[in-house]
């Protein structure tokens, strides 16, 4: 049984904890000479290419139709607003700090649940998001002193990909995971190709066209690869632990991230932004236990579904 094996599962988490942050300092450094949407559609093109024959080869499920074709359309143009959001947060603000700001997320995901899905939130997981907002904006403080409103970027990431795993989760059921990738990075190629085009035509500065250099293409190919390859270890992950044993792995991408961050770019944390990373994972890592805590209870109650 796959389930059986969590450190395994736990393997592939760190994998993807550490190839993640790989990629953003990647897109962070492409940042300065590439257009965004560039870098968008190589990064999504080079996913279609890596996982179409994988898809092909292992004859998973990929076609798509009705709801779940619109969903995974949806799905796709909010994960490129997701990863373009973050390639600019990442333009202005350290690697540590634009990831950690970003992981206000599971907050956010808990707020829709209870305002737009009407899902029972207790008091404590509530108090819990207030105190994790404390701390993401104990990370902000300083970047938005220095610049001002980009700081504000990463929120934009949190945001995004809420609404992004909210939409994963109306089809995740219905689709193979890998063959779901393989279909978004086609979708997201047809997208992007007459976005750039059409920037081109209009001199949009992030939305030109330009000629990589070679060390400029190995970046851009390795972004795609990163991304690409990251996901799958976290869907792969999932088939050998339970997402409840894997949720609290995933903070570290944020030392990863920190340690990336000052071996390439010589960044670090403040002391204030460092405290406020300290509570916004402590608050996280806290929701995910109790949401266990809760799901325990829930399965050792009689009446719970089997």
């Amino acid at each position: 049984m796959n389930a059986d094996r969590p450190v395994l599962g736990i393997l592939l988490m760190l994998g993807f904890c550490m190839l993640a942050p790989m990629g953003d300092a990647l897109a962070k450094i492409l940042g300065a000479t590439v257009p965004l949407v560039q870098i968008l559609f190589v990064r999504f093109a080079v996913q279609a290419i890596l996982l179409v024959p994988l898809v092909a080869a292992t004859g998973r499920k990929w076609r798509l139709h009705g709801a779940v074709l619109r969903l995974t359309v949806w799905r796709t143009v909010l994960h490129i607003l997701g990863i373009g959001a973050m390639f600019t947060a990442l333009r202005y603000l350290p690697l540590a700090d634009a990831i950690a700001i970003a992981f206000v997320m599971p907050f956010i995901m808990l707020l829709l649940g209870k305002f737009v899905l009407f899902e029972e939130i207790g008091a404590r997981r509530l108090a819990a998001c207030c105190v994790g907002f404390l701390g993401t904006l104990l990370v902000i403080q300083p970047s938005f002193a220095a610049i001002g409103l980009p700081a504000l970027w990463p929120l934009a990431v949190a945001v995004i990909f809420a609404l992004f795993l909210m939409v994963t989760r109306q089809i995740a059921k219905q689709t193979d995971p890998v063959g779901l990738q393989a279909v978004s990075g086609i979708i997201a190629t047809a997208i992007l190709l007459p976005v750039l085009i059409l920037g081109e035509t209009m001199q949009v500065p992030f939305m030109q066209i330009v000629t990589p250099d070679s060390t400029e293409w190995v970046l851009l190919l390795a972004i795609g690869a990163l991304g690409t390859g990251a996901h799958l270890l976290m869907t792969w992950s999932l088939r050998f632990a339970p997402a409840s044993t894997l949720a609290p792995m995933q903070y570290l991408e944020i030392p990863f991230a920190t340690v990336i961050g000052y071996l390439v770019f010589r960044d670090l944390p403040n002391t204030l932004a460092g405290i406020g990373i300290a509570i916004t994972v402590g608050a996280g890592l806290y929701i995910v236990m109790r949401e266990r805590a809760i799901a325990r209870g829930l399965a050792r109650t009689p009446t719970a579904p089997t």
